[in-house]
């Protein structure tokens, strides 16, 4: 897709309150790591996307082998992902050889920070890149949990300005072939949304545990893509079939996006 530039650097929590459209999930008493079930796993989020250099493939394909081990001691850090992408960093079933994230959820803004400042993680990351994109984002609404986690919303929902949303799904191996039969005509609607400023498809494992995380120019954007066309009917078809066995839906105010994705630069 070719979404337009971010016009601004985004600043930080909007304060007028807006009622979300998703009602949040009732949170559970508190904890750390990547699956455990019940529990909230911190408050602010980092997203990485990337596409690495073709001469850097076999060190992308390890960083999905050694999965969250070199994320082990990062300070503040609640709950990671280390995901792939589908082909051209998008949602279909073909899987991308360079591009790819982490979806990383802190206790708190300062340590968020620090990893994207200073983390030899993320800076492996970087160097590797032709194109990389990093998003700090202080959740508003959340609803259902990924690996059994989930987060804890704590900004007000942003009456205008950039909002971002990830939504993430376990697949029924059965219900696989419906679900992708539905996903071309949901990603050429989204292609084409007025007002989505980034799209990304992204995957903890082929075919079945799926995710896709989108900055739009305002909730109002994001809602007439999110309730009409293509990708409705898709939620109806997929929920009133059972498709999924676990669900997570986050809204976002953005506090920081910067980089570059698709040939578009933010921030």
């Amino acid at each position: 897709m070719k979404p337009q530039a971010l016009q601004a650097p985004l600043s930080p929590v909007h304060r007028t309150p807006a009622p979300p459209p998703e009602p949040p999930a009732q949170p559970a008493p508190g904890g750390r790591g990547g699956a455990l079930a019940g529990r909230t796993v911190g408050t602010v989020a980092v997203l990485v996307l990337v596409d690495v250099r073709h001469g850097a493939r076999w060190w992308a394909w390890s960083r999905l082998v050694l999965g969250r081990w070199p994320l082990r001691g990062v300070k503040g850090l609640g709950f990671s992902k280390v995901l792939g992408s589908g082909a051209n960093g998008g949602f279909g079933v073909t899987p991308s050889a360079t591009h790819g994230g982490l979806f990383l959820v802190f206790d708190g803004e300062p340590a968020a920070r620090e990893f994207v400042e200073r983390s030899p993680v993320l800076a492996g990351y970087r160097a590797h890149a032709r194109e990389c994109c990093v998003a700090i984002l202080r959740a508003s609404a959340s609803k259902g949990t990924w690996s059994g986690a989930s987060m804890l919303p704590t900004a007000e929902a942003p009456a205008q300005g950039p909002i971002a949303a990830l939504t993430r799904a376990s697949i029924r191996p059965r219900h696989a072939r419906a679900f992708w039969r539905l996903s071309p005509a949901t990603e050429r609607a989204l292609e084409a949304a007025p007002g989505c400023l980034l799209a990304a498809g992204l995957g903890e494992a082929p075919f079945l545990r799926q995710a896709t995380f989108s900055l739009w120019r305002d909730a109002r954007a994001m809602d007439a893509y999110a309730r009409s066309g293509a990708h409705a009917e898709a939620i109806r078809s997929a929920y009133g079939g059972g498709f999924f066995s676990e669900t997570m839906f986050v809204r976002f105010v953005p506090l920081e996006v910067r980089g570059t994705w698709k040939g578009v630069h933010h921030g």
